[in-house]
Formats: structure tokens, C-alpha cells, sequence
């Protein structure tokens, strides 16, 4: 896999490509702000690129906006955000379209995990970190239809939003396929998503969550 990172840190950076290098990965690019990661993408076309919210020149959410950039020319290019901070105003739409990423550098322990959802993302899937995904997916309000969802729906739902299939999620809560199906299926149902040749009920799942608590 081609990727491009972009970290304003020099020592999370190179750490970072030492760690991609070491798992088979070619890191062609490097950039230290947010200007200069938009050139390097659209100059070296990479298959995924590794992103640090915060980053020059404003500090703020430089990565994020940067990310929002390259998603309207770049459709099918992997977009993993890193940040010790959670943003969650850019999140939603970016995870609309699938190849969408966004881990908690703090969370990063396990390499290969980490290395695992890389690839999911450069795949065309997403992986969400629990605690981004908590932070989205905070009580529901009172008229929200979210409300309806038992509590292992919910933990369902959260884990459908990590992007885990149901085999995945059946092996994380202990539960048979058959079991995760019957949740899926009340999930879908709950929130009044009509079965359509042209739409992903289970992805209108995940962002019916995200877009309502944002």
C-alpha cells in the first residue's frame, strides 16, 4: 500500500513510517503541514493517506478541513485522521462515503489492529475509534427515534460504526451471527429504513446516528 502522511511532528512521523515500512507498506510521502500534505497527495496519488487533525498553519483543525479537500477529488482515497483531540465536524460527511478513518493516537497501542483498520479503510470501509464513536453517539434525546434502541443495540450500532462486519461483531460481544443479524435487523427497523435497491440500510444506520448528534 502507497501512503502519505501528514504529521507536524516530526517524531510521531517518522516513527509512524518506520512502524508502515516495517509492515510491507511504501511510504512516498511526508508533509509537515496541511498545505504541503494537499500537494504531496496530488502529486504522488497514494492509496491512503494518514492525516494529524491538528496541524500548521492555524493549529486547529488544519488536518480535517485538509481531508474534506482531497475527499472531492480523490473519492476512492483512503483517509485515516489521527488527533489526540476529538473534532467530530468534519467527521460525518467524510464517513459518508466509506474509505474513512479516525483513531485516537492515544488509542494506537495495538500495532496490529492499527495496521488491520489501515487496510480496512484503504479498502473502501471504515474504522472508527469507540471513543470518537461514543462521543458521536452520546444519549439520545428525548424525541430522538435513536431512543427506541436497547442497549445492546446500541452497542451493535457502535461497532457497526467501527465498520466491523457482523461476523466482527459477533466475536467482539460474544453473540452468534444469527444473533447479530436479529439486532441489525431491529436496528434498521427501529429507525424506519425502508429496504432500496439503491441504498446501503446499514450504512444509513451508522450516520442516522452520527448526523442526528452532531
Amino acid at each position: 500500500m502507497r501512503i502519505v502522511i501528514g504529521e507536524d511532528s516530526a517524531l510521531f512521523r517518522e516513527g509512524l513510517a518506520s512502524l508502515l515500512v516495517d509492515a510491507g507498506h511504501e511510504v512516498v510521502g511526508k508533509a509537515a503541514d496541511a498545505t504541503a500534505l494537499l500537494a504531496t497527495v496530488e502529486e504522488l496519488e497514494p492509496d491512503l493517506a494518514i492525516v494529524d487533525i491538528r496541524m500548521p498553519p492555524d493549529r486547529t483543525d488544519d488536518g480535517a478541513r485538509a481531508a474534506r479537500t482531497l475527499r472531492a477529488t480523490h473519492e476512492t482515497l483512503g483517509i485515516v485522521l489521527l488527533s489526540q483531540h476529538l473534532e467530530t465536524r468534519h467527521s460525518v460527511e467524510l464517513a459518508a462515503g466509506g474509505y474513512f478513518g479516525y483513531l485516537l493516537k492515544d488509542r494506537v497501542f495495538d500495532v496490529e489492529d492499527f495496521l488491520e483498520a489501515l487496510r480496512r479503510v484503504a479498502a473502501g470501509g471504515s474504522a472508527l475509534d469507540p471513543e470518537v464513536v461514543a462521543h458521536l453517539l452520546r444519549p439520545a434525546r428525548r424525541d430522538d427515534p435513536l431512543a427506541a434502541l436497547t442497549p445492546r443495540e446500541r452497542e451493535v450500532l457502535a461497532l457497526m460504526a467501527e465498520g466491523r462486519t457482523n461476523k466482527g461483531i459477533a466475536g467482539r460481544l460474544w453473540l452468534t451471527d444469527r444473533t447479530v443479524e436479529t439486532h441489525v435487523s431491529s436496528i434498521i427497523a427501529k429507525l424506519g429504513l425502508a429496504d432500496s435497491a439503491e441504498d446501503h440500510r446499514r450504512v444509513l444506520a451508522v450516520l442516522a446516528w452520527l448526523g442526528h448528534q452532531t
